[in-house]
């Protein structure tokens, strides 16, 4: 578009009134919209019948391929989104109407896998019941020894004073 601004404006509004008159000048202003409203219809005609010859042709194919060959990481981006929401999409429906079977050799792997977890959780429970307890034992034997120290003391000042 023309860039005016509102000075350059108001130097062809003087300019026009004083070629045109003040009487013409609305049928003047009149005259011009109809002439521009034309010429953009025209324009808007044309465009639209390029844009269908390109369609047509194929044109739109090509420039989509050109940028993408253009635009390397955008294409990869907007690969990587698609698959980002096709798995969001499949995650979010839930699982499947059933489990999936696996084979025999694969589903043997499995349980023997399973029952090595089990076994390892319940011995570290035990090992970990075993520590509670020998620290339990240890702070027993710490509070007899103190008594027993305790008592010797006692002993010993009693022996003293006699």
């Amino acid at each position: 578009m023309l860039d005016l601004g509102w000075a350059e404006l108001m130097v062809i509004a003087i300019v026009a009134l004083i070629v045109v008159g003040p009487k013409d000048l609305p049928g003047m202003f009149r005259t011009v919209g109809n002439f521009v409203g034309k010429a953009k219809r025209m324009a808007r005609e044309f465009s639209r019948a390029m844009n269908d010859a390109a369609d047509g042709s194929g044109v739109n194919d090509v420039a989509k391929t050109l940028k993408k060959a253009t635009d390397p990481v955008g294409s990869a981006m907007s690969e990587v989104r698609k698959s980002a929401e096709s798995f969001t999409a499949k995650t979010m429906a839930g699982p499947a109407s059933t489990h999936l079977e696996l084979d025999p050799e694969r589903q043997e792997k499995y349980k023997k896998i399973r029952e090595e977890t089990e076994q390892l959780i319940k011995n570290r429970e035990k090992k970990s019941d075993e520590a509670a307890e020998l620290e339990q034992a240890s702070k027993a034997n710490a509070n007899e020894n103190k008594r027993e120290i305790a008592e010797t003391d006692d002993d010993s000042t009693i022996r003293d004073k006699t």
